[in-house]
């Protein structure tokens, strides 16, 4: 059985706020990644529940985080649909992302 290992390193300030978030993965090259901003969820089959870690970085602006949750949801629509064909979830969650990317592009132009 081939194993693949994606490791993630969190650097914190004096107060634990996350100042870096790096990752690698052995199907990912021997680069290390920087990002701004990390959400895992996982389901624990034991206590079948759901399981998340969101961490960000504190120079992570407000409106990019809110693009960062707006395309989970365009994510989680296309994995719905793909793990279970079950298309009006999928739908459903097309909506309110792109309810949620209008409200962005509101703002955006409000701030201009």
């Amino acid at each position: 059985m081939k194993k693949s290992e994606i490791r993630f390193s969190i650097a914190l300030d004096d107060q634990k706020i996350p100042e870096a978030i790096s990752w690698s993965a052995t199907d990912a090259g021997p680069d290390i990644h920087f990002a701004k901003a990390m959400n895992i969820s996982i389901w624990d089959r034991e206590q079948t529940g759901t399981m998340k870690i969101d961490l960000w970085t504190k120079d992570m602006p407000v409106d990019e985080m809110k693009r960062f949750y707006v395309d989970m949801i365009g994510s989680m629509a296309e994995s719905i649909i793909n793990a279970t064909s079950d298309e009006f979830m999928g739908a459903k969650l097309r909506a309110v992302g792109r309810e949620l990317a209008q409200h962005l592009e509101r703002e955006e132009q409000e701030r201009k």
